[in-house]
């Protein structure tokens, strides 16, 4: 039961952490095992040198999971991350990063993704994660 885009940026709004907001991250799409989200170019997130920080497109790879699993499940459930592993492959300066979340295991207490993220401009893979999740309810 695949979520609207509507829903999940409710979910985005209500059920994470006010300053995940801050990233302005928008759900572009969703299917029943992937979300596709897009963080905004910010000179905010960047760093020394003008690439977006590691912290950012590591919040925003974490977010795009709890959306995937939020797509697959019709709703948001409690759940936590119990491992991210993130390699970074390029920085991305000046461009918006497409990231989408690819549910690769759903089960009743735990849910696996793959991740990559994007330089919306290039096309470029700027990095990929995996993550892990308890789900909690």
């Amino acid at each position: 039961m695949t979520l609207t885009t509507a829903e999940a940026d409710k979910i985005l709004a209500t059920c994470l952490a006010p300053w995940v907001l801050e990233l302005g991250l928008v759900v572009e799409s969703l299917a029943e095992d992937r979300a596709v989200l897009r963080l905004p170019w910010s000179e905010r997130l960047a760093r020394e040198g003008g690439g977006l920080s590691g912290q950012a497109l590591m919040a925003a790879a974490d977010t795009a999971t709890v959306i995937a699993v939020s797509a697959a499940r019709g709703g948001f459930v409690p759940m936590t991350t119990v491992q991210q592993s993130t390699s970074f492959q390029r920085a991305v300066t000046g461009s918006d990063v497409r990231i989408e979340a690819v549910l690769t295991k759903l089960g009743r207490r735990t849910a696996f993704a793959d991740i990559t993220l994007r330089d919306t401009e290039s096309g470029a893979l700027a990095a990929r994660a995996s993550t892990v999740y308890a789900l909690l309810g």
